[in-house]
C-alpha cells in the first residue's frame, strides 16, 4: 500500500504541527518476578537497564530498559539521564508490585486470552534464524515458531509472565 493510500484511510489525519517532537516513549508491563524478567529482557533480548525508581511507600518499583546503539553516550547523572530517557523511543518499563513474586500462579493477564486486550511487543533482529536458534539454546518458550503457521517470517516468544514478544527481521 502506498503512502498516498495510507493517508486516505478513514480516520487518518495529517499530524498537527502542535505534535511535532512527540515521541512514543515507552510501554509498561507489570511483572511478577522482577529478577526473572530483568534476566529475560537483558540476557535473552539484549535490553539495557537505564533507570530504576523505587516507591517503597506505594509498594512498587519501575525499571526502564531499551536497546541503545553501541557508542551512545548515556548520561551518568540521574536527572540528566531521566530527561534523556524521556526523549528516547521504544523504552520498555517493567513495573514490579512488591510481593507479587510470592503469589501462586500467574498474577497478570497477558491480554491474549479472553477477554483479549493487549497483544504483544515486538523486537526486530538482524538475523531471525540465528536469533531463534539462540532462543532454542536458551530454552525460551515459544508461542509460535518460525516454521509454524502461514507467516514463516516471524516468531513469537514468551517472557516469564507469558507476555508475547514478536520477533521480526530488520535486515
Amino acid at each position: 500500500m502506498s503512502l498516498d493510500d495510507l493517508r486516505a484511510v478513514p480516520g487518518v489525519a495529517t499530524p498537527p504541527a502542535a505534535t511535532r517532537g512527540f515521541v512514543f516513549n515507552h510501554t509498561m508491563l507489570r511483572v511478577k518476578d522482577v529478577t526473572a524478567s530483568l534476566d529475560f529482557y537483558t540476557r535473552v533480548l539484549g535490553y539495557q537497564l537505564l533507570d530504576k525508581r523505587d516507591f517503597p511507600d506505594a509498594g512498587f518499583s519501575l525499571y526502564f530498559l531499551a536497546h541503545v546503539p553501541s557508542g551512545t553516550r548515556i548520561p551518568e547523572e540521574d536527572g540528566e539521564r531521566r530527561l534523556w530517557l524521556a526523549g528516547l523511543a521504544g523504552v520498555l518499563e517493567l513495573t514490579h508490585n512488591h510481593g507479587t513474586e510470592q503469589q501462586e500462579g500467574a498474577v497478570y493477564h497477558d491480554g491474549n486470552s479472553e477477554p483479549r486486550g493487549f497483544g504483544h511487543i515486538c523486537v526486530s533482529v538482524p538475523d531471525i534464524q540465528a536469533a531463534c536458534k539462540r532462543f532454542d539454546e536458551l530454552q525460551v518458550p515459544y508461542q509460535k515458531r518460525l516454521e509454524e503457521g502461514r507467516m514463516k517470517h516471524l516468531a513469537f516468544i514468551k517472557d516469564p509472565d507469558g507476555y508475547w514478544v514478536e520477533i521480526i527481521a530488520n535486515a
